[in-house]
């Protein structure tokens, strides 16, 4: 059974950092790209991040900011956080797709690991 568990998240001030970590069981590590979502409150889940064999993608907002990394080792991939801003905060979920490349849409991905929440105080 795939399944993604992801921790991290808590409460940070603005400028501040944390690192997300979305641990894995149950499937190759190297058979899946993982991506990470996220939802503020009010609004619909989106995609920040996603880390495949051969390349990391990012949504614009969080470029030079956020870096997605992996350790196979582990089965784990981490998000790294840094200038954290108050419109960061959200519940942040990692997700499997079943590819070697990554994908920007929910539909992609076929197992979601439970939310962790970041908040950023001003």
């Amino acid at each position: 059974e795939v399944q993604l568990q992801a921790s991290g998240g808590g409460l940070v001030q603005a400028g501040g950092s944390l690192r997300l970590s979305c641990l894995v069981s149950g499937f190759s590590f190297d058979d899946y790209a993982i991506g990470w979502f996220r939802q503020a409150p009010g609004k619909e889940r989106k995609w920040v991040s996603c880390i495949d064999s051969s390349e990391e993608s990012y949504m614009e907002f969080v470029k030079g900011r956020f870096t997605i990394s992996s350790d196979s080792a582990k089965s784990t991939v981490y998000l790294h956080m840094n200038n954290l801003k108050p419109e960061d905060t959200a519940l942040y979920y990692c997700a499997a797709k079943h590819s070697l490349f990554c994908s920007r849409y929910e539909w992609a991905y076929n197992a979601w690991g439970q939310g962790t929440l970041v908040t950023v105080s001003s």
